[in-house]
This record gives structure tokens, sequence and C-alpha cells, in this order.
């Protein structure tokens, strides 16, 4: 019993060492490449993927990364920070579009990477098809990264980070449902793959909408911040256990209850005060967990393994880039025939090229049994790809948005955010001290009308800055615009919450002022 309480003991400690090698080397890239301005033209991701593989060059191995790690630890923070934080308003206009990329995409993908390594390698066409299914899962973190750093249109960034945040689920349960084929498990039908692939994804929706809505009206209820965030948590790695125990999807049960919480949960149930904290949580833990994803990602590759496989990774990166192609101008301009939102040439090339593999890529080749003869295979093609993608596509991706005049006017827009905030700030400021002039034996009359006209005359000058900019910039009045219709959708979201938690009301309305605003959008494009 001693022995075995000791090996434990020191298991646990080992763990927690290389956990912290892993955590220091991923702390000291995020600090180096701030530091430097040169390695801030590198996408940080980028970076740490570069430090781990040059680890491996030197056979540092800094961890074993085992599927399990990212689909169980890894996976549900990441998706269910970026499910979070995407806007449904905007991810509806452009769901057509989406929707093609994430479901018809993959299919092209799986099918078109699978048959070039059947047809020009020795590849089965059984273990291609595993291969085809890892790879068709996109991963643009660095490149959403690069988007929002140079002011590249919302638009742009809604299409990416929406087409990776579906198809994701959709690859995972591709892949499910062809593991089989070459053990000789299960044999290929097409009827019974449509009825599987619905069974997963329907699973997933159904878990995911029932703790998204629950949760949602359970934070109503009370008004604790740490216990709303808990409950946050909870949800991403609850959904994606019991999802999975069912036989669901977890990655779509996951997508689905981040994106109830964060565009109806949050705005019924909590405060502003609460959504600021819930985001900054899951900021911190998406950036805590994308640290050391990519860096292990680079430290887990194989030099000599992949050198070995260099014709089936060429064939492969070949195939991705082609069906990538395929999928993303095929499918956009048949989405361009339908929907009344474009999507153009010029944004096409970005979406293109920036369709990166990652972290799922990865978790999934490392998920193939070890019965299956070709296993290594599978996983040098897929850790070729996708090193080609990080260091390749990713690293060009920031060339080729100016090339193609698509760098926004961010660091303006920034600017014109902060004197908003400012204004806003200062104008409460002002509020209080005319309303709660303070007692004499507190603060003398002088200095306090001093300290009003110092304020008043920074509010002033503020004012000044952004009524300038907005006579040199019209397209800056939509930040205010949007800005206002946030607070009022907050203030109706925040005046239902309270008069529920107040018992005045049992069940949640739900809000009016949305379709109002539509109206009235319509009636300006009229």
């Amino acid at each position: 019993m001693t022995l075995d309480a000791s090996a434990a003991e020191f298991s646990i400690k080992g763990n927690l060492e290389q956990f912290l090698i892993v955590l220091s080397v991923s702390l000291s890239v995020a600090t180096i490449s701030r530091i430097f301005s040169w390695f801030r033209q590198i996408p940080y991701t980028l970076l740490l993927v570069i430090v781990g593989l040059a680890l491996a060059c030197v056979d540092i191995r800094l961890v074993n990364l085992s599927p399990e790690l990212i689909l169980e630890i890894f996976l549900p923070p990441l998706l269910f920070e970026a499910a979070w934080n995407i806007r449904w308003r905007s991810l509806k206009d452009n769901l057509l579009p989406v929707t093609l990329f994430a479901v018809v995409g993959v299919i092209i993908s799986v099918l078109g990477v699978s048959f070039a390594l059947a047809e020009f390698t020795d590849l089965s066409l059984a273990t291609a098809l595993l291969v085809g299914a890892s790879l068709s899962a996109t991963d643009p973190v660095s490149v959403v990264a690069l988007f929002r750093e140079l002011g590249a249109s919302k638009r742009l960034t809604i299409l990416m980070e929406g087409e990776s945040l579906f198809n994701d689920g959709v690859a995972v349960v591709a892949f499910l449902l062809l593991v089989g084929i070459p053990l000789g498990i299960e044999e290929f039908s097409l009827s019974t793959t449509i009825i599987r692939f619905f069974t997963f994804v329907g699973i997933g929706l159904g878990i995911g909408c029932v703790v998204g809505f629950g949760i949602s009206y359970l934070t109503q209820r009370f008004d604790l911040p740490l216990v709303e965030q808990s409950l946050t948590l909870v949800s991403a790695y609850g959904t994606y256990l019991v999802t999975e125990e069912l036989g669901g999807s977890g990655v779509i049960g996951v997508v689905t209850v981040g994106m109830i919480l964060g565009n109806f949960g949050s705005r019924i149930g909590m405060n502003p005060r609460t959504r600021l904290l819930v985001s900054e949580f899951w900021d911190f833990l998406a950036f805590f967990v994308n640290s050391i994803v990519f860096l292990l990602i680079g430290d887990q590759v194989n030099v000599d393994s992949l050198s070995s496989n260099f014709d089936l990774i060429c064939v492969a990166i070949a195939a991705v880039l082609v069906t990538r192609v395929i999928a993303i101008f095929g499918l956009g301009n048949l989405s361009n025939l339908v929907s009344p939102i474009k999507t153009n040439f010029r944004e096409q090339t970005v979406l293109w090229w920036g369709g990166l593999r990652g972290s799922v890529s990865i978790a999934l080749a490392l998920s193939v049994p070890a019965l299956l003869s070709g296993r290594q295979e599978i996983i040098d093609t897929v850790f070729g790809v996708v090193l080609f993608t990080l260091l390749v596509q990713g690293l060009s991706t920031k060339w080729l948005l100016g090339k193609l005049d698509l760098i926004g006017d961010q660091p303006l827009r920034q600017e014109y955010s902060e004197l908003l905030a400012r204004r806003v700030a200062l104008k409460r400021v002002v509020d209080y001290l005319i309303d709660n002039e303070l007692p004499p034996e507190i603060i003398n009359g002088e200095f306090y009308r001093y300290q009003l006209g110092l304020v008043k005359g920074e509010l002033e000058s503020i004012e000044d800055k952004i009524e300038t900019m907005n006579k040199e910039h019209d397209n800056l009045r939509s930040i205010s615009i949007e800005q206002l219709r946030e607070q009022l959708l907050d203030i109706e979201a925040d005046t239902y919450a309270e008069f529920i938690r107040s018992g005045k009301l049992h069940d949640n309305l739900s809000p009016l002022l949305q379709e109002i605003m539509a109206k009235a959008d319509q009636h300006l494009l009229q």
C-alpha cells in the first residue's frame, strides 16, 4: 500500500513538473513576442509551433500528447470560447455560406483528399478516408486573431470563425463514421451513414440546447458572478462528456451550448459586470489552452518519420489546397446566387488560403486505433499538412491581406471606441459631482469647482476629438450606432431579468427591441 501511494505521489509530482515546464516555455514565448518588435510580426500561436518544432529537432520532448488530452481537456474550452464570442446576429446574416463551407465543404475535402491519396500513393482508400476526415477540420485561430489585429472586415472574421466552429463537429462525426471501415468492423452504406450522421448531430444539438437554455433560465434566479462563471465552465466540459457518453457529437454539443449562453443566457441572466467577468475568464482560458496546445503540436513532430513519408505529405498538401479552392470558390459563388450578402473574390481568396489545420486534425489522427496497419502513415501525413498550413499559409496570410487590400482601419476604430468610452465615463463623473455635492467639512467649495471644471474641460476636449473624427471618417459613425444598439438590448434584457429575480415575472419575455430595430433597418433600406 505504501509503495502504491509512493508511486502515485511520484506520478503526480512528475506530471506537475512537466506541466510547469510546458507552461513556463509558453509564457516565455508570449513575453518575448511582446518585447521584441520583430517577433510581433508572427502570430503568437505560430511562434509557439516554431518553438515546439525547434525543441523536437533537438529531441527535447516536453510531454506526451494524447488524443484524449486534446479532445476531452483542451477542445471543450477552445470551442466554448469561440462560440461564446460569436454574435448570432452577425452569424445569421452569413448562415448560408457558413453552412455550405462547414458541411458540403467537409464532404468535398474528405472525398478529394482521400481519392488523391488512394490514386497517387500506396495508401488504401479506407485508410486515405481517415486522412481526409482528419484534415477536413479547419483551425484558423491565428488567422482570426490576425484579422482582428489588422482590422479585416467583420464579415470575413465571421465567415472564417463560423466555418471553423461548425466544421469541427462535422469532421469529427465523419471520422467516427469512417474509422471502423479499414479495421473491417463496418462496411460503408450511404443510408446507414446518413442516419448515423444525423443521430450524432441531433444528440449534440439536443443536449446543447437543454443545457444552454437550462443554465440561461437558472442564472435569472440569482446574481452571483462567480457561480455563473463556474456554471459556464461546467457546461462546457459537462456537455461534451455527457453528449459523447450518449453517442452524440460532443463538439456540436459544446458549440451549441456556447452560442446559446453567449447570445441568450448572458443577456437574460447576467448583468453587464458578470458578462464582462465571464468573457474575460474565457479569454484567459483560451489563451492558456492555446499556449499549451500549439507548443505541443510542434514538440510532437518526429522529423525522421515525416521525411520517410514525404511523398504522402506532398500529395496531401496539394489535395487539401485544391479541395479548398473547390469548396470556397465553388460554394462561395453558389451562395452569392442566393444570399443578398455577397462574398467577393478577394475575400474568397483569403478564406481559401487561411483554412489552416490544427489541434482537431492532430487529435483525430492520434486517435486512430493502434491495430490499424497504416496508423503511422496517417499520423505523419496529418502532422506534415498541419505544419505546412500553420507555418507557410499562416505566416503568409498577413502579406496576402495587404496585397489584396483587405487590411482595415482597426487602429483608428480602436482610438474612436476608446474616446466613446472615455466620454461616457467622464459624463458619469460630472453627473455624480453635480448631483452629490459634498459637504464643506469634507471638501472646500473652491477645490470642488476647480475639480469639476477640469473634468468638464477634458470632456469637451474628447467631444471635440469625436466630432472631428466623425467629420473626417464617415464610417466611424457605425461604431456609435452599434454600441448604442448593444446598450439598448442590454437594458431590455436586464429589465426582464430584474422582474424575474423580484418575482414579478415568471417566464422570460422574448426580446421586442430587436424586432423593432430590424423593422427600422428594413425601412431605411427601402
